[in-house]
């Protein structure tokens, strides 16, 4: 017998069931994974339930790219990207930027990524992840999209690329933020956008940014889940199944608040409006 369709309130414990003060915007949901497959619907309503009303789908190739934009045309509020991730950049060809140029104009990609380096694993080498990075700022200079970057244990590579590319590019995001000072302030100079996670809810490797957190400009500050990934560990429940999701976000942004010294609902405001504007949502998009 097939096992039952996850419902509305059957998987959040009543502890882990917030609302944000305000509506938020999550800047990176990959809902397209398959662990979403059976309750994607309960999912979008959990976040709504959140007050997480606006969901950027990453797209981190081709297939799920297009994945996103199906969803973001069956769901209001859900809106996609559209790149290939370093891990997949040695499949980059003519033929898979010639897909993603046509991705780029339909009006539910409102960014070219997620794309990047990432000298952490290296599934693809550092010169085809390079290639195809810069083959993707070329399509986002094109289109005048925003851009969706990836970036870990490449900061410093990853500042020279952008350098020679900044004044071609509309903005760009390094999501998921996890580097070092001297990175944040390179990005900084580069008048970049930054993507908190509940990395920062980690006590084992989250507590560089907790020093970090208010040396990012507020009107460069955008937050995310990245579900189903980076769980927070310091939620006040357990979670079966430990699958991130969307409706969890207002503990990140909560915890954010904590360290920046901020008010929630002001950190709230202050992230959903840049995000907005960063990725010319439409002006009911998270209302």
């Amino acid at each position: 017998m097939a096992e039952p369709t996850a419902t509305f309130d059957d998987v959040l414990p009543e502890a882990l069931r917030f609302r944000s003060p305000a509506p938020l915007v999550d800047i990176g949901a990959n809902l397209t994974h398959e662990s979403f497959g059976r309750d994607l619907e309960a999912v979008i309503q959990r976040a709504r339930a959140a007050h997480v009303d606006t969901l950027i789908l990453t797209g981190t190739d081709r297939e799920h790219a297009e994945q996103a934009v199906a969803l973001a045309r069956q769901y209001p509020g859900l809106f996609a990207t559209a790149g290939v991730h370093p891990h997949d950049a040695s499949g980059w060809t003519p033929e898979l930027a010639r897909a993603m140029a046509a991705l780029h104009r339909e009006p539910e990609v409102v960014a070219v990524g997620e794309c990047g380096l990432d000298f952490n694993r290296n599934f693809s080498t550092p010169a085809e992840q390079e290639r195809a990075f810069e083959a993707q700022l070329g399509l986002a200079a094109e289109s005048g999209l925003p851009v969706f970057i990836h970036e870990r244990d490449a900061g410093r590579r990853m500042l020279e690329i952008l350098h020679a590319w900044r004044d071609d590019l509309s903005q760009a995001v390094v999501h998921c933020f996890t580097g070092e000072r001297d990175t944040l302030y390179g990005y900084r100079d580069l008048d970049l956008h930054i993507g908190l996670t509940g990395w920062l809810c980690d006590e084992r490797r989250g507590h560089h940014l907790r020093e970090l957190v208010r040396e990012i400009p507020l009107n460069r500050l955008m937050v995310e889940t990245d579900c189903p990934y980076l769980l927070p560990r310091n939620l006040p429940a357990k979670l079966k199944g430990r699958r991130h999701e969307p409706a969890l976000l207002p503990w990140i942004v909560r915890e954010i608040a904590h360290w920046r010294g901020l008010d929630e609902q002001a950190l709230a405001e202050a992230t959903t409006a840049t995000a907005r504007e960063f990725f010319r949502l439409p002006t009911d998009a998270a209302d």
